[in-house]
């Protein structure tokens, strides 16, 4: 697994073993970049939020393309350890900060590091999380108004209709499919 474009292209990233982890593939990681960048113009200058962010991959990309900062929020131990290997590898440690936390409980956002204009949401399949984690983040301040959301989650998962998001665009990547959904700016409270 590598980074595919941008100032850290060709960097080999490490990706945490087990079965719970299942980074994207180069392919749909190239694909929803291409969606991003041409479609959206969603990456340069924006705030990243990856939650669910396993080896960073997708929040790594980001950067490397030209986003300003990364969040990056992830629960597990051995996956904390792969993604600040790959976040030094590719000397973002200055433009990313990590969260030991579960997206499903996040902390209170800050102003300093939220709202968050692009959010990459990739929990496990099957499992029904990422409505319940865009209601959780949002709640805590790290989803700015308008933002896009790259949601993915497997070809048979069902998202539910979320009363402060639109679906964009939807694509599909071997077994991953990926949502394009946009924070409502006329649901803001």
């Amino acid at each position: 697994m590598r980074i595919e474009a941008g100032s850290h292209k060709g960097t080999k990233l490490v990706a945490p073993e087990g079965l719970d982890v299942r980074p994207t593939s180069d392919r749909a990681r190239q694909a929803i970049f291409n969606v991003l960048i041409h479609r959206f113009d969603a990456v340069e200058g924006a705030r990243v939020l990856d939650a669910f962010a396993g080896s960073g991959a997708l929040g790594l990309e980001a950067l490397s393309r030209g986003a300003a900062n990364l969040i990056a929020m992830e629960l597990a131990r051995p996956v904390l350890d792969a993604l600040k290997r790959n976040i030094a590898v590719c000397h973002e440690n200055a433009r990313t900060l990590v969260f030991a936390c579960n997206a499903l409980d996040p902390p209170q956002a800050q102003p300093r590091h939220a709202p968050c204009s692009l959010i990459f949401l990739d929990p496990p399949y099957g499992q029904g999380m990422i409505a319940p984690a865009l209601v959780a983040l949002n709640k805590a301040g790290w989803i700015a108004p308008g933002a896009l959301i790259v949601a993915e989650m497997g070809g048979k998962d069902e998202l539910p209709a979320l009363e402060d998001f639109v679906v964009e665009d939807e694509r599909r990547y071997g077994k991953a499919r990926i949502v394009f959904l946009r924070h409502r700016i006329d649901k803001l409270h």
